[in-house]
């Protein structure tokens, strides 16, 4: 068979599955085929291992300066560095294109009947099912639609024909909507990767050597790369998303990052993956923007089971076509997968505006202290500064001990008088202060009275003070009428007490 782009039958599907990881680039280190069967893209049959990195015949490929030849059924990057031609020559990308176009064009004769037989078995449950021939024909139908409107189950029509699987991304499913997700703007040759583990993220950050570790001798253990963590930000359902990306360095001491679509189809392979996915590895993909040709082909080809007039209003609404790009979210759990993600960024901005809260704060306490060490230094060095001058005018007077006053002296003993005298006359400054400081007063005086005048009794406060005065007023006035009384008693007594004694008198005389 010259060209098999689909799946043949009998020993050929097996000779075309066994080539597939050959064709397109063959393989990282993967042994070429020798099958004929099947059509490839692979470099000339050799008798030897050629890989993708570096081949000794296949020079358009590897990392860089490439990592040398592999033997027998060895995988890998190599152990040695080769003499590829480094990333340039026929590319992944070239090839991948090469055989997506291809491949395209020789499906498309197989896959439109088959669309188009989808389309008829649809409309057949929807409308006019002749599954019992009889009025419960119509409610089946009904039950096809809102089977369909939901997007899941089997919607049965004919006895002969299969039933149609009813999923969400069918027209007719209802629970769909369209949102805007953020393009990278990440180039191929900064090699970024994006690897998606099931683990959290405290354990990916504690066994994060041990992980660069693992992924390097995926690669191959090659001593000219290096594994870099880019960044590692956790993800909804304790799920981690590493970033990552590789440096070759050649032997001449420079180094270029790996492209990611080179990186990306290294960790795409069957064995590769493996070894991934026993690391926790669940999702890997690249990190790279979309060329201006890409964007124009999902912009203009709506995404299956999308309304392309809901499509085309989602492209009006777009807030930010530079940097936003609209993207389906079919079905709950879409949406669901969606609403924690966005949930998990604002716990992420909330973190980040806590931290730089307590930063600002601890930067005020720094200023704080900063400005009061900064008054404290002021004053020393004003202390400093009068006790050296202090110094100085002693030492200048035993310096000049003895000595008549010379003539700069006595110039400069002029000035100073002549300044005290403008400085105490009435008109001249210290009048002028004398004026300010009474107008300081006056203000501070008025401020007073305004302050005093501003205030004021709530009505209720004031309403409850009057009636406990009065209160206090009844009690002290029923105090001073028992004291009254009192007093009146003591009378009375001391009245009583001195009739007694004349009375004794008396009768004693």
């Amino acid at each position: 068979m010259a060209f098999n782009f689909g799946a043949p039958s009998g020993t050929s599907g097996t000779a075309a599955a066994t080539a597939a990881p050959a064709g397109g680039f063959g393989g990282f280190g993967t042994t070429s085929t020798t099958a004929g069967s099947a059509f490839s893209f692979s470099a000339p049959t050799n008798t030897g291992t050629t890989g993708l990195f570096g081949g000794t015949q296949n020079k358009g490929f590897g990392f860089g300066t490439g990592f040398g030849t592999t033997t027998g059924t060895s995988t890998g990057l190599g152990t040695g560095l080769g003499t590829g031609l480094g990333f340039g020559g026929f590319n992944t990308q070239q090839q991948q294109q090469q055989q997506t176009t291809l491949g395209g064009l020789f499906s498309q004769p197989t896959q439109a009947p088959t669309q188009s037989n989808q389309l008829i078995h649809t409309a057949s449950a929807l409308s006019a099912p002749t599954l019992l021939g009889d009025e419960r024909d119509a409610i089946l139908a009904k039950w096809n639609q809102l089977q369909a409107f939901w997007g899941t189950g089997k919607g049965y029509f004919n006895n002969n024909i299969a039933p149609v699987e009813f999923t969400q991304e069918n027209p007719f499913c209802r629970f769909k909507a369209v949102g805007y997700s953020c393009m990278p703007n990440n180039k191929d040759e900064d090699g970024l990767v994006v690897l998606v583990f099931n683990k959290k993220e405290t354990d990916i950050r504690s066994q994060q050597q041990q992980l660069v570790e693992s992924l390097h001798k995926v690669l191959g253990g090659n001593q000219t790369l290096s594994v870099n963590v880019e960044g590692i930000k956790t993800l909804p359902d304790d799920q981690t998303e590493v970033v990552i990306y590789v440096v070759e360095r050649s032997p001449n001491g420079t180094s270029r990052r790996v492209p990611a679509t080179t990186l990306y189809a290294h960790f795409e392979q069957a064995n590769i993956k493996t070894q991934l996915q026993q690391l926790g590895v669940t999702l890997s993909m690249t990190r790279t923007e979309l060329s201006p040709a890409q964007i124009k082909q999902l912009l203009q080809n709506p995404p299956a089971g999308v309304d392309p007039i809901i499509w085309e209003q989602a492209k009006v609404d777009n807030p930010d076509s530079e940097k936003l790009i609209p993207v389906p979210m079919v079905g709950f759990k879409e949406l669901l997968r969606r609403l924690k993600v966005q949930d998990q960024m604002t716990k992420q901005h909330q973190t980040r505006l806590d931290i730089i809260s307590e930063d600002i704060s601890e930067l005020q306490k720094n200023q704080t202290t900063t400005m009061a060490k900064i008054a404290q230094y002021k004053r020393k060095l004003m202390d400093l500064s009068h006790r050296t001058l202090q110094v100085l005018i002693k030492q200048e007077i035993q310096r000049k001990s003895g000595y008549a006053i010379q003539a700069d002296e006595e110039q400069l003993r002029v000035q100073l008088d002549t300044i005290q005298c403008e400085l105490n006359a009435p008109t001249q400054f210290k009048g002028r202060l004398n004026e300010l400081m009474s107008q300081i007063r006056m203000q501070n005086h008025f401020g007073a009275v305004k302050s005093e005048e501003r205030y004021y009794i709530d009505a209720d406060l004031l309403r409850e003070i009057k009636q406990h005065l009065k209160q206090q007023q009844e009690g002290l006035s029923h105090l001073i009428s028992i004291i009254k009384d009192d007093l009146e008693d003591i009378k009375l007594v001391e009245h009583g007490l001195n009739e007694t004694i004349h009375i004794r008198g008396g009768v004693f005389s």
